[in-house]
């Protein structure tokens, strides 16, 4: 029997050396993808075949096929023990608070509370998730949806959503898009903002550094009446108006953060006006950037002001002529009816969706086609899984979908990953091109570049988001309000509600 086996052993390692042979000339070939080859690298269990398998002791054998294994990490067994955070001020987009979901096995995930938020959107959620497995993302994303709402408000619920599909991707050792069902693109193309400048020159330079340097191939300017704001005769009935920070002027001290500012104030009704000469001036806003940028570059539009149905159409046909990519937010989301009269009218594409909660709020726009594209924030639309069933969702009614974002990197790698993960997709909005430490807020664990020529880089084996953070970097950068750095939050733990929505 011994010597019956000494002849398999021998007659396998020959066959052995041959199939390794072969591999390692596959490897070796200069055509052989880099997914292929990683591939081969792995296979034969880590350079141990068969014929050394029957060599080995029990105990040899066991020690060769667990040598990998990363024991802290049995999937099954986790359980989540805290949730903690950490606000950092972006520049671009603001206040935004980063939450790190730990567990018992020392593996944690990432996920971020939307620009602009509040931490405890997402704190108040940590009762319902703890002692949970998290790698169960679904089940504990129905658990906690109830407690988001349409803008800032869901950004708790979208927080906790990425950082569970981080946390499971780390258990599982594979990236969080594969756990979505896999990739469509390993590069998810990026728009930036427009850099302005009232010097024609500079702002050439500018635009050049942005398309030539940075190799971005997509951009977005805003055309708003805050452009109007010096030049008389340009509007109607603004003196109520104080742009988004709704602020009132100095004049009508008694509207300040007054619901009654027409800066928060519902489009239809705050009787604002564009004169002809207000949408000449537009349009030599546009006609100007698309002179510098060309016509190859799509160019999309955005933050216009509150105004009515009406006057979106006179400026949506004021620009239409310079054929912008589409024409964003011009009334409420879910003013359907609104928007589809203003699409109806114009031949410029019409997009809306960023504060939307959920697939039911995207179904009233796609079943209506009321708008050409969807747009989607990850932040405030349910997270990774329901984003991508958003876009497959509009993918069914014929309506494409672009992404909108502003935040960190951490946020910025969910929307990656949601990208890569989702057919139905444009471009994705990078908020903060021009803060040079933005990018540094993390690591990526694969070593590849966040961003490279405009295009966001997917990982191929980076677990979960494929970051960490640089702590150090970020620490420079806290909240002076807050500067708590993941501190433990046991306040939290208490669940003290039913939460059930029927009786």
């Amino acid at each position: 029997m011994k010597s019956i086996l000494q002849k398999i052993i021998a007659a396998n390692k020959a066959d052995e050396k041959v199939r390794t042979a072969a591999i390692q000339a596959e490897i070796n070939n200069p055509a052989t993808k880099p997914d292929r080859r990683s591939f081969l690298k792995k296979t034969a269990l880590g350079g141990i075949g068969l014929a050394s398998f029957m060599g080995m002791s029990i105990e040899d054998t066991l020690a060769q096929t667990t040598s990998n294994v990363n024991r802290a990490s049995n999937p099954a067994d986790l359980k989540i023990t805290d949730m903690r955070y950490a606000i950092v001020q972006t520049g671009t987009a603001g206040r935004c608070p980063i939450i790190r979901i730990d567990t018992n096995q020392g593996i944690y995930g990432l996920g971020e509370v939307r620009d602009g938020a509040d931490e405890r959107y997402a704190l108040i959620l940590k009762s319902r998730i703890l002692g949970q497995n998290p790698c169960n993302v679904e089940m504990l994303f129905k658990t906690i949806k109830q407690f988001g709402m349409h803008g800032r408000q869901a950004g708790g619920v979208c927080a906790v959503e990425m950082a569970l599909w981080d946390l499971a991707g780390k258990a599982y050792g594979v990236p969080a898009w594969q756990l979505l069902g896999g990739r469509y693109r390993d590069k998810v193309r990026l728009y930036a903002d427009t850099p302005e400048s009232k010097d024609i020159n500079e702002m050439k330079a500018k635009v050049k550094r942005r398309l030539v340097d940075e190799g971005f191939t997509w951009l977005k300017m805003d055309l708003s009446i805050n452009s109007l704001r010096d030049k008389p005769g340009t509007t109607v009935n603004t003196a109520f108006w104080n742009g988004a920070s709704y602020q009132s002027s100095a004049a009508n001290q008694y509207i300040t953060n007054s619901i009654t500012s027409y800066g928060n104030t519902q489009h239809p009704f705050t009787a604002i006006q564009i004169t002809d000469k207000g949408l000449d001036h537009l349009a030599s806003i546009v006609e100007t950037v698309r002179s510098v940028v060309g016509y190859e570059t799509p160019i999309s539009s955005d933050h216009y002001g509150h105004f009515d149905v009406n006057n979106s159409i006179r400026l949506g046909k004021a620009v239409e002529k310079y054929r912008l990519a589409w024409l964003e937010d011009m009334v409420p989301w879910f003013m359907t009816d609104q928007w589809k009269t203003v699409t109806n009218a114009l031949n410029t594409p019409t997009i809306t969706g960023e504060d939307i909660y959920l697939k039911e709020g995207f179904k009233t726009l796609v079943d209506n086609h009321a708008v050409d594209i969807i747009h989607p924030d990850l932040a405030s639309s349910g997270g990774l899984l329901e984003t991508k069933k958003i876009g497959d969702y509009a993918e069914e009614g014929g309506v494409a979908m672009a992404m909108h974002f502003a935040g960190t990197p951490v946020s910025f790698m969910a929307n990656v990953n949601c990208a890569a993960a989702t057919q139905n997709f444009l471009a994705l909005e990078h908020h903060s091109p021009d803060v040079a430490w933005w990018p540094n807020m993390v690591k990526t664990t694969d070593g590849r570049k966040l961003i490279e020529k405009g295009y966001a880089n997917v990982s191929n084996l980076a677990p979960g988001l494929g970051i960490e953070l640089n702590e150090e970097v970020m620490k420079q950068h806290l909240d002076p309000k807050d500067n708590s750095f993941f501190r433990p939050t046991p306040e939290w733990n208490e669940k003290r509600s039913h939460d059930r929505l029927w009786s």
